[in-house]
């Protein structure tokens, strides 16, 4: 969704479900991903901000859930990592003397942000568990 991020800690959450516990390093995380191992523990931090994830440092360190996957949403994930409106943002200044310039962004605020209500709703119906249980 708009910038990648939903799917990689969504990818991330669901290896750390498969695992049952066991301490996943970040470059097996990486490497399942196929992305950058930097990048991988930067959602980290991210996951474990918003109560998701925990993790040890150190060699033998790495990441495990730190609740129940059937306790995480794939609602609060996605907004767990949104950063811009799911169909963006408009970035011009209409013309104020226009009919539909004037009034445009305010109504296209109110489209956006009902229509992000409404994914988030969808989203909340499934659990990180339910997602995970789609893989073997």
């Amino acid at each position: 969704m708009n910038n990648g991020r939903f799917s990689i800690a969504l990818h991330i959450l669901t290896l750390l479900d498969k695992a049952n516990g066991e301490l996943l390093s970040s470059e097996y995380l990486a490497g399942s991903i196929n992305i950058n191992p930097a990048m991988v523990r930067k959602e980290l931090i991210n996951l474990r901000i918003n109560g998701f994830v925990q993790s040890k440092e150190g060699k033998n360190g790495g990441s495990s859930l730190a609740i129940s996957a059937n306790e995480i949403t794939l609602g609060a994930i996605y907004q767990s990592v949104k950063q811009i409106s799911l169909l963006g943002s408009q970035k011009n200044t209409p013309n104020p003397k226009c009919p539909v310039g004037k009034n445009i962004n305010e109504h296209l605020n109110d489209l956006y942000n009902d229509t992000e209500l409404i994914l988030i709703k969808q989203l909340n119906k499934q659990s990180l568990a339910d997602f995970s249980s789609k893989f073997s």
